[in-house]
């Protein structure tokens, strides 16, 4: 059973606001899925745990979606959550060499590299509600996925935060512990609260370490935060969770049109699909092509 979980929580009297979870199930559920090597796993885990403590701010239909369009040799890494704790992301190139830094640790600023990252909130626009999707898009400052997340609701959002990602992969390849925190000022918060917030976070463990010693969330930030007066708002189950299914990939087939699918049924006799998102294959026979087509009036 699954020992993830996030938590929202507000401190100082409501003036900060603090969301913090431990990802290692499905970080290393997603990993796996990707056959992503450590370094990029690392980077994986570090998006889907950001995007899923940004999601825990999201109404019913809304979703978020965090895209570092890198020049690395990542590739982009892309991870996108609900307002329910579920989170499904990948990496362009999920077999990037194992790249390590000066320190000894997997170097995720040099997989990552310069470029862009966009966060993109949808309120239901893919299914006919709300308003068009808004997106955020802010220069990679770091490659660290940490910081750029900082820098990006700081100068793009308003909201002075701090973004602390961790992910811990083993000799094996195995995910052995990650998660993170986001702690963000309110409107009308002392403004030295931030200063006060940085320097405890600087001398704090690292998040990792925590999670490696077997802190939960709250703990989390009690011991980043010496001192902290938290009120938990919020508890909920998190999970790797995809929306694709074979409904879906039959509907992408039919998108392409009428003489594609005639193509794929005369050359193939059938299509195979894999979701970028989590690595399943969908095998579609020649009998569902055949449908599609009479569906086009074939």
């Amino acid at each position: 059973m699954s020992s993830d979980i996030l938590i929202y929580a507000t401190a100082f009297d409501a003036t900060v606001r603090c969301m913090a979870a431990i990802t290692t199930d499905l970080v290393d559920n997603a990993c796996m899925r990707h056959a992503t090597t450590p370094t990029a796993s690392a980077a994986l885990g570090r998006t889907l745990t950001g995007t899923l403590l940004l999601g825990s701010l999201l109404k019913d239909l809304e979703k978020i979606t965090v895209q570092f369009q890198c020049k690395g040799p990542i590739g982009n890494v892309t991870a996108e959550a609900d307002a329910h704790g579920n989170v499904r992301g990948y990496v362009k190139n999920p077999q990037v060499e194992l790249l390590v830094n000066e320190q000894g640790k997997l170097d995720v600023k040099g997989v990552i590299g310069s470029g862009m990252l966009h966060v993109i909130r949808d309120a239901g626009f893919e299914i006919g509600l709300g308003r068009d999707p808004y997106c955020g898009s802010v220069p990679i400052v770091s490659g660290e996925v940490g910081e750029d997340l900082a820098y990006y609701l700081a100068y793009s959002e308003q909201i002075p935060s701090a973004v602390s990602l961790g992910v811990f992969v083993d000799s094996k390849c195995q995910v052995t512990a990650a998660g993170g925190f986001i702690i963000q000022l309110m409107p009308g918060a002392d403004k030295k609260l931030v200063e006060k917030i940085h320097k405890a976070i600087e001398s704090a463990p690292s998040i990792t370490t925590m999670i490696r010693d077997g802190l939960e969330p709250e703990s989390i930030l009690k011991t980043a935060v010496a001192g902290i007066d938290l009120e938990v708002l919020d508890r909920r189950s998190i999970k790797f969770q995809c929306r694709c299914s074979h409904e879906r990939a039959l509907s992408l087939i039919a998108a392409l049109g009428q003489e594609e699918v005639a193509n794929m049924l005369e050359q193939d006799k059938g299509a195979v699909l894999t979701c970028h998102f989590c690595s399943t294959v969908y095998q579609v026979g020649a009998g569902e092509l055949e449908e599609i087509l009479v569906g086009f009036g074939r």
